[in-house]
């Protein structure tokens, strides 16, 4: 035990390492709105999501940090030194990216470094899958969504005057991803862990383009005869308040993957004998995460408020709202998503209510891209760093 103790103490200075840069990153997600509309300064903005990203662990349980701990790969391949691999390729994954601009998820850089070092240290086998049957019920689920979006919002937009063909497309496209939560609420879909995991890269900006597209037409439709001043005096402190929650619920979602990681890592290593997460944790966990969104992330602040598309105050709050509920919903089921995915879909849908040329798709594309090339890029470095060391050690 005596031995391991430098390694569990470097695992923790890791683990809030990556709480700091996943709030440097992610400090984007809940200000780009409100910065591309200037309700409120950047300064401002900035240190109000990293009061609300410190309080969001304290207001939600911590069913994201069991499934971080508990559901994606078997305890027996969470060792100290496999924990300590995977946390370190996901903080150079999402530092490079970063640095370069790039919105990648940090929840899905962890996710894949667990996946790659779990499988280094017990092979495939450490993985856990979901069954086959659960698996069908999704793809069954998913078609019926298909149909049932396609025609609603087909109806919605020809009763608002607004594209029809688009709200074909987005219908269908959305109905696939919007039924699945759904039913998770529901209580007729049960998925946890990784198929949990990977189902919503692609259902939570599904989701926030749906959710904003259609409150974005709605909200337009009730101010068309109103002057854009009043407009802008009404929805400017909504738009900041629904900016603040998403930043809560991003404190809560994100902030507790280190929470998950030094969890684990406690319990792997013999200094806890079950999964149940110390009060310390969560607190520096919660600081970590606020003092890497003071520092913010600039250059992707750029990227979302002013590459994706132009947006007005009573679009910021409709983008902020619905992707805050979306991160409310995930979070109370214990899904660790993305905010990127989740806020980036949502300011895409709010600018598709004026047509498919005003989203710049080419952002959009190199966005998406690094959406789904994150777990396995980051599964890969993981993997490769895992066997490197441990070859090393066998030297040793």
């Amino acid at each position: 035990m005596t031995g391991m103790e430098p390694l569990i103490l470097f695992g923790i200075i890791l683990a809030l390492a990556l709480n700091f840069v996943n709030g440097l990153n992610d400090a984007s997600h809940s200000i780009a709105t409100v910065v591309a509309t200037r309700a409120l300064s950047p300064i401002k903005a900035v240190l109000s999501t990293a009061i609300c990203n410190m309080i969001g662990p304290f207001l939600f349980s911590t069913a994201v940090a069991a499934t971080i701990g508990t559901a994606i790969v078997t305890r027996s391949a969470l060792t100290p030194l496999s924990i300590v691999v995977a946390m370190g390729a996901s903080i150079v994954l999402v530092f490079v990216a970063t640095r370069m601009g790039i919105p990648i998820s940090s929840s899905h850089a962890m996710v894949g470094g667990l996946l790659g070092a779990g499988i280094g240290a017990s092979g495939f086998s450490a993985v856990i899958l979901p069954g086959s049957e659960v698996v069908f019920q999704v793809f069954f689920s998913a078609c019926i969504g298909a149909v049932a979006g396609a025609l609603v919002l087909a109806i919605i937009c020809a009763a608002f005057e607004g594209d029809i063909r688009l709200g074909i497309l987005l219908g269908g496209v959305c109905g696939a991803g919007i039924i699945i939560p759904v039913l998770m609420v529901a209580g007729v879909l049960h998925i946890q862990g990784l198929l949990a995991i990977v189902l919503f890269i692609f259902i939570s900006p599904l989701i926030g383009m749906t959710g904003a597209f259609l409150f974005n037409i709605l909200v337009s439709h009730l101010i068309k005869h109103s002057r854009q001043n009043r407009a802008k005096r009404i929805f400017q402190p909504l738009h900041v308040l629904a900016c603040l929650v998403q930043a809560t619920a991003h404190g809560a979602n994100d902030g507790q993957h280190a929470v998950g990681v030094i969890t684990a890592l406690l319990l792997s290593s013999g200094f806890i004998m079950v999964f149940d997460v110390p009060s310390w944790v969560i607190l520096t966990s919660a600081i970590a995460i606020g003092l890497g969104t003071c520092f913010g992330g600039w250059q992707v602040v750029d990227k979302m408020a002013k590459e994706i598309t132009k947006i007005r105050p009573y679009q910021g709050f409709c983008a902020a709202t619905a992707s805050s509920a979306i991160l409310v919903l995930v979070t109370r089921q214990g899904i660790p998503v993305s905010s990127t995915h989740a806020i980036n879909g949502a300011i895409i849908g709010v600018g598709a209510t004026r047509g498919r040329n005003a989203v710049q798709w080419e952002v959009v594309r190199e966005m998406m891209t690094a959406w789904v090339i994150t777990i396995p890029l980051a599964l890969a470095v993981s993997w490769i760093g895992y066997l490197i060391i441990s070859l090393g050690l066998s030297f040793l």
